[in-house]
């Protein structure tokens, strides 16, 4: 069965095409400034083999519709194509970002389950329009193949009542469902899966901190499985510092800034998501040019790195202290993967607690899952690269195969 990603932007959409039979990728590709002058379009076919082929196409796309148009013809082009008809793909799945309290796992999209992902729209204002474009677009160009929603969301709907309320009236979460949701739960149940793999042992057995650092940081304590505390809250704001995102703040800095500053809501969201983290720091949100300004001395780039560490540091101690046992320690994303010199000091004064990393291995690059800690740490410490497209089309396969 071939199955397709889709994961639809405000302005963009990233779509892989999968040969579930090996999970192979048969394509990959963006299609990016939607509904600007100049939009452009680029895929790879056959990647990492001897017939891998990059198109690029730039040209004015109006919509969602144009972009998913530009990609099929590039799937389907006779002479370079990857299908050789709509009917070969078996499958749709499609990254929705917020499914409340609605959905605890991927589903089949219905008219019922559009009703649903639109209704949680005031809780993803920004994400839930652009993934329901998406499926629309689908549904339209792949008239009667089935399509599979899959939530961010979902992976957390384990996290128990005591974990996901906030000391708030309790009316604020019954009128408004205002609570912990969590996101990157695509991101941290696979990399879960991956590392119980690695390990040789059943994820249902396993205790792990799964920590997903790019522009945007999360961190989730795994209990036997599952999700029972993450960092990210009602929205992708809350917790860890991230590139141009807060993280946990004192709420009161809110009114504050109101009061003092003369700013409205919509600036002080727009600061705290916007213009803060590691951007807000030291004007910098890519973790490439902070250690390149550390190196020319910039004190204040020294002082983002740090800030961030620390407070990685102390959600790692917070989910240790949840879970009481923990058998290994996770990262991915683009910096937990790539960045050696983060992990470090996210794990620095950990000893005491049973964690003990390499530095040899730590510093060393690589593609595959890597084991990162000595062989005297009762933590393992673990690099496993995330692959959102491929767990949506596992779990895509899996909501057909029920």
């Amino acid at each position: 069965m071939k199955i397709l990603v889709i994961n639809s932007g405000s302005s963009s959409i990233k779509f892989q095409l999968l040969d579930m039979a090996d999970e192979a990728v048969l394509a990959s590709g963006l299609v990016e400034r939607i509904g600007e002058p100049q939009g452009l379009i680029k895929c790879t076919l056959r990647p990492g083999t001897d017939k891998e082929l990059v198109v690029k196409k730039t040209e004015s796309i109006a919509d969602h519709t144009g972009g998913m148009r530009l990609a099929v013809e590039i799937l389907l082009d006779k002479d370079q194509g990857v299908i050789a008809d709509k009917s070969d793909v078996g499958a749709i799945g499609h990254r929705v970002v917020h499914g409340g309290e609605d959905f605890h796992q991927p589903t089949v999209i219905t008219a019922e389950v559009l009703t649903a992902i639109e209704k949680n729209i005031p809780l993803a204002p920004l994400h839930n329009p652009a993934n329901m474009d998406g499926i629309r677009v689908a549904r339209e160009l792949f008239v009667g193949v089935v399509q599979v929603a899959v939530f961010d969301t979902a992976f957390h709907q384990t996290i128990p009542p005591h974990a996901y309320h906030y000391a708030l009236p309790y009316e604020l979460y019954e009128q408004e469902r205002i609570r912990r949701y969590g996101f990157h739960g695509t991101s941290h149940k696979f990399v879960a899966g991956e590392c119980a793999r690695v390990m040789g042992r059943p994820l249902a057995e396993l205790n792990l901190i799964t920590i997903h650092l790019g522009n945007g940081c999360s961190m989730t304590a795994v209990e036997n499985g599952k999700s029972v505390d993450t960092s990210l809250g009602f929205t992708p704001l809350e917790g860890l510092v991230m590139g141009t995102r807060s993280g946990d703040v004192d709420p009161a800095i809110h009114a504050f800034l109101a009061r003092n500053c003369n700013m409205d809501i919509e600036a002080i969201d727009r600061l705290l998501n916007k213009d803060s983290g590691l951007k807000g720091l030291c004007g910098l949100n890519d973790m490439r040019d902070i250690h390149a300004a550390i190196a020319a001395g910039n004190e204040r780039a020294k002082l983002a790195l740090q800030v961030q560490t620390y407070r990685n540091k102390k959600y790692i101690g917070a989910f240790m202290a949840v879970l009481g046992r923990v058998d290994g320690i996770v990262f991915t994303a683009g910096i937990g993967e790539n960045d050696g010199v983060v992990r470090a000091m996210s794990l620095q004064g950990l000893e005491p607690f049973g964690i003990t990393l390499d530095h040899e291995a730590n510093g060393r690059r690589s593609t595959q899952p890597a084991l990162l800690s000595t062989a005297e740490s009762r933590v393992q410490v673990w690099v496993i690269p995330t692959n959102e497209e491929l767990a949506i089309a596992r779990e895509t396969k899996a909501v057909l195969s029920r």
